[in-house]
C-alpha cells in the first residue's frame, strides 16, 4: 500500500481493537479476534488498530502481539487497513514491524514512550531509527508532553511517517499543531467526546474503542463530522458521551486514571454477544456498579436508533 493511499485511508474511522484472551487469560484468542474483526468489517470498519492501549500492549508478549496482528489482517477485507502498535527498545520495535510487515500489516503505530530519563534529541533518533527501518507506514502516537512540537516537526518530514494520533486533552495545542505541522494526517485520538471540537481544529480521522461494540453509531458520528452536519454529530456525541466519561474514570482503592477504560469496552463487547472477556493484570475487570452502569448506556444508545440511520 502506497503512503498516499495510506493517509486517505487514515481519514476515517480508527477502531482500535481488545485482545480477548482464552479462559483463564494465558493465551491469545485467535478465532475470537477473527469474529471481532469480520463483525466490525460487516458493520462498516475499514481501519483497524490491533495492539494498542485499547488492546492492553503492554500485558502482551512480542509474540502475543505478532499473533494479534497476524489474526487480524487475516479476518479484516482485503481493502482494509491495519495499523499495528509497537514500542519499547530501538531494537524491539524494529524486530516487531519486521513480524508485523511479514503479517501483512500496512503500518505500525509507535507507541507512547514509557522511559522515566527521556531526552528530546534522542527521543529524535528513536523515532527515525524506526522509520529507516521499515517500509510501513508510521504512525505517531502522542500521549503527553515528552513529543513535543519540534520533535512531531523534525519526524514529520520523514517520508513514511503518515500521521499523528494526538490523544490529549488540549485542543488549543492541537490546533497549533494540526494548523503548522501538514505533512501529516491528524487523528483524534481522545475520541467521540471531543469529536466535534477536534474535526474544526483539523483533525482528518478519529480512533475509537467503544466502536468495538457500537460501531454504527460511532461511523455516523464520523459522517456527521465529516459533512458539517454539527446538530447530527452534536447529538450523537452526547449519547456516546457517558461510555467515555466512564472510561475515563479512576479505578477503586489507589485511583489511576482511566482504568476503567479497556474492562468498559470489553463488557460493552460481551453484552453484544462479541469476545471481550476479562482484562489481564495490571487492569483489572468492572466492579458490579459499573457493569450496570454500561448495560444502562448500551439501552440507551440502543433506543436511539434514527440517530444511528444515515443522514
Amino acid at each position: 500500500m502506497g503512503y498516499e493511499t495510506l493517509r486517505e485511508d487514515l481519514r476515517g474511522v480508527a477502531f482500535t481493537t481488545a485482545t480477548p484472551f482464552s479462559e483463564g487469560g494465558d493465551r491469545v484468542d485467535r478465532e475470537a479476534i477473527a469474529e471481532n474483526v469480520g463483525s466490525l468489517a460487516a458493520a462498516g470498519a475499514d481501519l483497524f488498530i490491533p495492539c494498542g492501549n485499547t488492546g492492553e500492549y503492554y500485558s502482551l508478549t512480542d509474540d502475543e502481539r505478532t499473533a494479534v496482528v497476524e489474526a487480524t489482517v487475516d479476518a479484516a477485507p482485503a481493502e482494509a487497513a491495519v495499523v499495528a502498535g509497537a514500542g519499547g527498545a530501538t531494537s524491539e520495535a524494529i524486530e516487531l514491524i519486521d513480524a508485523y510487515e511479514d503479517a501483512g500489516a500496512d503500518a505500525a503505530m509507535v507507541m507512547y514512550p514509557r522511559h522515566t530519563y527521556v531526552h528530546e534529541e534522542g527521543l529524535i533518533d528513536y523515532y527515525r531509527r524506526i522509520a529507516a527501518s521499515t517500509d510501513l507506514g508510521i504512525v505517531v502516537y502522542k500521549r503527553g508532553p515528552l513529543l513535543s512540537e519540534r520533535l512531531l516537526e523534525a519526524v514529520a518530514g520523514i517520508e513514511n511517517v503518515v500521521a499523528v494520533k494526538y490523544a490529549v486533552n488540549d485542543v488549543t495545542e492541537f490546533s497549533r499543531l494540526a494548523s503548522t505541522i501538514t505533512d501529516v494526517i491528524w487523528l483524534n485520538g481522545v475520541a467521540e467526546r471531543y469529536g466535534p471540537a477536534y474535526a474544526l481544529e483539523g483533525a482528518e480521522g478519529l480512533t475509537t474503542g467503544i466502536g468495538n461494540f457500537i460501531p454504527g453509531p460511532v461511523l455516523a458520528l464520523y459522517d456527521a463530522l465529516e459533512e458539517g452536519d454539527w446538530n447530527r454529530a452534536r447529538e450523537l456525541r452526547d449519547l456516546l458521551r457517558p461510555f467515555e466519561d466512564l472510561r475515563a474514570e479512576a479505578g477503586g482503592g489507589p485511583a489511576f486514571g482511566a482504568a476503567k477504560n479497556v474492562p468498559a469496552v470489553k463488557y460493552g463487547m460481551d453484552l453484544r454477544g462479541l469476545s471481550g472477556g476479562a482484562v489481564r493484570e495490571p487492569l483489572v475487570d468492572l466492579a458490579p456498579e459499573d457493569r450496570e452502569r454500561v448495560e444502562e448506556y448500551l439501552e440507551r444508545v440502543e433506543r436511539e436508533e434514527e440517530l444511528l440511520a444515515p443522514a
